[in-house]
C-alpha cells in the first residue's frame, strides 16, 4: 500500500498562500513601462557609488539591485554583500517623512504609489546586511536544572554560544557548557538574589551583581572568585557594564554598577577599589551603559537620563524628558561594544595590539553615519513612552516613540542599529526605525506582559520572553511570528541570543535554564 502523505497543516498552507502571492506579484510587473535613472548611494558615508544608471521598470526588483550595485563595486560572486535599499527624496527628508524601503521592487514601492516616474532620476541609498544568516531557533536543545529559585538573568559569552551564565534567586551564578547541556561552575558567594550577570567584552570575567548591596567577579575557566567583593552601594545591584575593550587602559578593565541607593560606582577589578561614583540622581538607578566614546549613560526613577564623561566623572548633561521612572536604556553600539574584537568568521587576533585595533574599527564601522562616529540612544518609561536621543548633537530627544498602553519594561537596539525593538507590559513588542524612531511593526502574540528581548547578530530576527511562559521569535522584515517556543512552565525573565546565532538561552521562574537551538 503507497503511504499517504498527511495534509498540509494551517502554517503550511499559509505559507504556500504568501509564496505564490510573491510569485505573482513579479510576474505582474509589465514589461513596457520604460527605465529609471539611478544613483546609489551609501548610507553611512552619504557619497554616491558609480554614475548614474538605467534599469528598466520589469527587472527593478531587489535581487537585481543588488547584483547591480555589486558588480559597480567589483565584487566577485563569491564576494556579493546582500543589501538593504531605501528611498528618500531630499523634499521629505526635509519634512521629516520616513525613508521607504524597498522591500520588492522599484515598481511595487515608487512607480505604483506615484512617488516617482520613469522621468525622475532617483536617488537609492543602501546599507550592507550581515553577510551570514542566522536560522531561527526552533526546538528546545537542553533543560537544564540546578537552580533552587527562579533564574532572572542570563547572558552568553562574547566569544560563542557554547558557555553561558544564569542569576538566580538561590544567591549563586552557574556557568553552563551548552554544548553538553550541563552545569560547568556554581559561583557561590553572594548572601542574597542575583539580578544581574555581566561577561566582560574579552571573556576572561564575569561580573555578578546581587541584593547583597555587592558586585563580583568570577574566573569563567574555573568558576573561582577573584578576590574579595565589591562592597560600597547601600542597596541592591540593578545594573552593570564594562568599560569598551578600546577604551580600557591595557590589564586595568573597568566595570561600572548602577544601585538603589541613587549612584553609579566605577570600579577598578584589578585592585578591587572604588575609582569613581557617579552621585547626582535623585531615585533608584535603573540602568547604566558605557558608550565606545567615553561617556557613561545612566537612568534613573528620578525621570531622568544623565551623562558622564568616564575619565573624571563629572556630569556632562542631564536629558529630561520622561513624566515617569526610566526603566531601560540601549546604545546602537551595544552589540559592537559587547563582542568588542570577536566576530562571525570566529578569527581572533593574537597580539593585545592587534585585538585593539580590531576592536576600535569594528566600533567606527558600527557607529559611522555621514562620515560622522554617532551613538544613539533611546530610553524606556513607565509614562509608556520610549525616546530617541543623539547626545553628542543635542540635548532634545529626536523622536517619542508613541504606541505602547502601559509600563515599557525593556528596549535594544539590532546590531547593525538599524531598528529598535521594545517590549511592554500590554503584551506587544513593537518595532520602530532606529535612524528616525516612525513606527514600523506591532508584535502580536503574547498573551501576557513581555519582560524583554534580543535580536539575532544578523539583525533579521527577534526573540521575545513574556509571563506567558513562551517564548516568540519574529522576522523583522515582516513583522510575522515565525517560532513559537513552549516549554517553560512558568514565567520567563531572561533571555538571550548568543553573539554567534547559533543558540537563544532563557530562564525563568520555572528554575531551569532552557536552550534553544534551530
Amino acid at each position: 500500500m503507497a503511504t499517504v502523505l498527511p495534509p498540509p497543516n494551517k502554517r503550511q498552507r499559509l505559507e504556500n498562500v504568501e509564496n505564490t502571492r510573491k510569485q505573482q506579484d513579479v510576474k505582474n510587473i509589465p514589461q513596457d513601462l520604460g527605465s529609471f535613472r539611478v544613483q546609489f548611494v551609501d548610507k553611512t558615508t552619504g557619497k554616491p557609488t558609480g554614475g548614474l544608471v538605467s534599469i528598466p521598470v520589469a527587472d527593478s526588483t531587489v535581487k537585481n539591485l543588488e547584483l547591480l550595485l555589486n558588480s559597480l563595486q567589483g565584487n566577485d560572486a563569491s564576494e556579493r554583500v546582500p543589501y538593504r535599499f531605501t528611498y528618500q527624496s531630499s523634499t521629505s527628508n526635509r519634512s521629516g517623512s520616513p525613508a521607504i524601503n524597498i522591500e520588492s521592487d522599484l515598481h511595487k514601492s515608487l512607480l505604483q504609489p506615484g512617488l516617482r516616474t520613469t522621468e525622475d532620476s532617483i536617488s537609492l541609498q543602501y546599507t550592507p546586511q550581515a553577510v551570514f544568516r542566522v536560522r531561527a531557533v526552533s526546538r528546545c536543545s537542553s533543560s537544564i536544572p540546578g537552580h533552587g529559585e527562579a533564574i532572572l538573568a542570563v547572558q552568553f559569552s562574547s566569544v560563542s554560544s557554547s558557555r553561558m551564565v544564569s542569576g538566580s534567586g538561590d544567591n549563586t551564578a552557574r556557568i553552563w557548557d551548552c554544548d553538553t547541556g550541563t552545569p560547568l561552575h556554581t559561583l557561590k558567594g553572594h548572601t542574597s538574589w542575583v539580578l544581574v550577570v555581566s561577561w566582560s567584552p574579552d571573556d576572561s570575567m564575569i561580573a555578578t551583581g546581587s541584593m547583597d548591596n555587592t558586585v563580583r567577579l568570577w574566573d569563567p575557566q574555573t568558576g573561582a572568585a577573584l578576590g574579595q567583593p565589591l562592597k560600597g552601594h547601600t542597596k541592591w545591584i540593578r545594573s552593570l557594564t564594562w568599560e569598551p575593550y578600546h577604551l580600557q587602559s591595557p590589564g586595568r578593565p573597568r566595570l561600572a554598577s548602577a544601585s538603589k541607593d541613587s549612584t553609579v560606582r566605577i570600579w577598578d577589578v584589578v585592585s578591587k577599589r572604588i575609582e569613581i561614583v557617579l552621585s547626582g540622581h535623585k531615585g533608584s538607578v535603573s540602568c547604566v551603559r558605557w558608550g565606545g566614546l567615553g561617556k557613561i549613560y545612566t537612568s534613573s526613577q528620578d525621570k531622568t537620563v544623565k551623562i558622564w564623561d568616564s575619565s573624571t566623572g563629572s556630569l556632562l548633561s542631564t536629558l529630561t524628558a520622561h513624566a515617569h521612572w526610566v526603566n531601560h536604556l540601549a546604545l546602537s553600539t551595544d552589540f559592537v561594544l559587547r563582542t568588542a574584537y570577536h566576530d562571525h568568521t570566529g578569527q581572533i587576533p593574537t597580539s593585545d595590539t592587534q585585538k585593539l585595533a580590531k576592536a576600535r574599527l569594528q566600533f567606527e564601522n558600527s557607529a559611522t553615519i555621514a562620515g560622522e562616529i554617532v551613538e544613539r540612544l533611546v530610553s524606556a518609561s513607565d509614562d509608556f513612552t520610549i525616546y530617541l536621543w543623539h547626545p553628542s548633537s543635542t540635548l532634545k530627544p529626536i523622536a517619542r516613540l508613541l504606541g505602547h498602553q502601559k509600563q515599557v519594561n525593556h528596549v535594544t537596539f539590532s546590531p547593525n542599529g538599524q531598528l529598535i525593538a521594545s517590549a511592554g507590559f500590554d503584551n506587544h513588542v513593537k518595532l520602530w526605525n532606529a535612524s528616525d524612531g516612525k513606527f514600523l511593526f506591532s508584535l502580536r502574540a503574547h498573551v501576557g506582559p513581555v519582560y524583554m528581548s534580543s535580536f539575532s547578530a544578523d539583525s533579521r530576527l527577534l526573540v521575545s520572553a513574556s509571563k506567558d511562559t513562551t517564548l516568540k521569535v519574529w522576522d523583522v522584515a515582516t513583522g510575522k511570528m515565525k517560532e513559537d517556543l513552549i516549554g517553560h512552565k512558568d514565567e520567563v525573565f531572561a533571555v538571550d541570543w548568543a553573539p554567534d546565532g547559533g543558540r537563544v538561552a532563557s530562564g525563568g521562574k520555572d528554575k531551569a535554564v532552557r536552550i534553544w537551538r534551530h
